[in-house]
């Protein structure tokens, strides 16, 4: 019993890592967010402020990416190794809740990621800010569920 516990603290103890690396990408993520949101009115050619959505949309990009790619996949992973039913079912309702985030996300990324023409901007980042709100509460959510949840198992 101790050596499957083990086993688990060392399979499972570095999601926390990947997770914290998220977070403190979210964080650099809101900082951009909100430094643009700031902003009221967007000038055509604006260069700075032009650089700054391309830059939160590179941070955007990589955020959901990683959501998608690496955090949900160990967290559902850790959510069946620990046989965790209920917790995977509600997993799979958030994520259909996160994924309905991501087409807001990828649309805001076509749209200002290789244009100059910043006038719909501040209607845009207001969007953009409700469906990041709904996402960073699901994904909270995801991370109580399948992970939070079996801390007391890994130590």
């Amino acid at each position: 019993m101790l050596e499957n516990c083990k086993n688990a603290q060392e399979r499972w103890g570095g999601v926390s890592q990947i997770i914290d690396r998220w977070l403190q990408s979210r964080q650099t993520l809101l900082v951009s967010f909100c430094q643009l949101s700031d902003k009221k009115a967007f000038n055509d050619g604006d260069r700075e402020a032009g650089a700054n959505v391309r830059t939160l949309c590179q941070q955007l990009v990589d955020y959901v990416s990683a959501g998608h790619f690496e955090v949900y996949d160990q967290l559902i992973q850790e959510g069946q190794a620990f046989g965790d039913t209920e917790g995977l079912q509600q997993a799979k309702a958030l994520y259909r809740e996160i994924d309905e985030t991501t087409d807001v996300a990828v649309d805001f990324n076509d749209k200002y990621l290789e244009t100059d023409d910043l006038t719909s901007l501040p209607k845009d980042l207001s969007e953009l800010g409700v469906a990041l709100e709904t996402r960073f509460a699901a994904e909270d959510r995801m991370i109580d569920t399948l992970h939070t949840a079996h801390k007391n198992q890994l130590a």
